[in-house]
């Protein structure tokens, strides 16, 4: 089982993806190395079990959890080794969950061509960074082919 870290300090505002101030719960945040095909598991199932405790609905859960496997798979595909960070987020009423993957790996050298779907150099059907856009309200990359990749993405809380 892969070493699933829990962090306790943090920044009192992280980087925004939003007009608004996001405050991360300082309680709730973790980190997860991606160093072997089973991490792809433990980071799906962290993030699973954060969505639930949180009460997201049964699509987001599903969405998060969706959201977690694919860039995870990507970060080992591509990179063989990267980390997962998971953090709550707090803004005013509202609760979202963050996702932050990063690794080292190449890099995406056409941006605007994986993004739009159907493209792959992994022999796969090309659908996991458009198919993660959707998923999540906030979505964020920073790539270069030879430097690494970063992508956050952010899913709030719907309440009915």
């Amino acid at each position: 089982m892969p070493a699933v870290r829990k962090c306790r300090t943090v920044s009192v505002i992280r980087k925004v993806m939003t007009s608004s101030v996001v405050h991360p719960s300082e309680q709730e945040r973790w980190e997860i190395r991606i160093d072997k095909e089973a991490d792809i598991v433990a980071v799906r199932q962290r993030v699973r079990e954060i969505a639930k405790e949180h009460r997201f609905d049964q699509f987001a859960v599903a969405a998060l959890t969706t959201a977690a496997s694919e860039l995870s798979r990507n970060v080992w595909v591509h990179a063989r080794k990267g980390v997962a960070r998971i953090n709550v987020l707090l803004n005013g009423n509202k609760v979202g969950v963050e996702l932050e993957f990063v690794d080292q790996g190449p890099g995406i050298a056409d941006l605007n061509r994986a993004l739009a779907g159907g493209f792959s150099t992994a022999n796969s059907l090309g659908l996991g960074l458009s198919g993660t856009k959707r998923l999540v309200d906030e979505f964020s990359i920073e790539t270069a082919a030879g430097r690494g990749t970063k992508i956050v993405i952010r899913k709030w809380k719907r309440d009915f």
